[in-house]
């Protein structure tokens, strides 16, 4: 059979078994080579759905912490607000003490000479001094809460920035990785097609 004469049953009975079967081995390898390609394609595949799926996880617990970080920050909002007005009802409060107590203290000072009164106004003033000193503490306690809350809702705050910045980072990793899943997937479907037109 020479160059120019094409591959046919009848040349190669000419040319004999020993042609038939070195063809026969060659198509062999081409098949064992094209199988084989596919396995290692398949394996990537596999490991590339397993390495998004481990990343969609990783960025579904983010997004899960960080909604909870949310929530506990709105939780601190809502206190920070509630102790912020209890202080300004105090600092109210507090100045009318010290508003009733300068009354007081003139009007004790102007019946020195009415014996009965001055013990009812000094009475009266103790009372108001020892409230006036309750609600001191108390405004020192409520002072001291605030600003623990302030430094726990700064704390937070970093927090969700850094969960924020984690997702970003998975999102794109996750990007990533379906994308090379897509270009796996259709070089696996490229070379299934070539198999069936061969």
């Amino acid at each position: 059979m020479t160059a120019e004469q094409p591959v046919t049953r009848r040349n190669l009975r000419k040319r004999g078994p020993c042609l038939t079967r070195r063809i026969s081995k060659s198509f062999d390898d081409g098949i064992f080579v094209l199988f084989t390609g596919i396995n290692r394609n398949s394996q990537k595949i596999s490991k590339l759905k397993l390495d998004a799926e481990e990343w969609q996880n990783k960025h579904d617990d983010a997004a899960d912490k960080i909604k909870k970080l949310e929530q506990e920050q709105l939780e601190k909002d809502n206190q920070i607000q509630a102790l912020t007005r209890k202080n300004e009802v105090l600092e109210e409060n507090l100045e009318k003490l010290e508003a009733e107590v300068s009354s007081h203290k003139a009007t004790a000072e102007e019946a020195t000479n009415l014996k009965t009164s001055n013990d009812n106004y000094t009475r009266k003033h103790q009372a108001l001094e020892e409230e006036l000193e309750a609600s001191d503490r108390e405004l020192k306690e409520t002072t001291a809460k605030l600003r623990e809350t302030d430094v726990k809702a700064e704390t937070l705050e970093k927090k969700v920035t850094s969960l924020e910045a984690e997702k970003e980072d998975l999102e794109t990793k996750l990007e990533d990785l379906t994308a090379k899943y897509n270009a796996a997937k259709a070089e696996l479907e490229e070379i299934s097609a070539q198999l069936e037109a061969f």
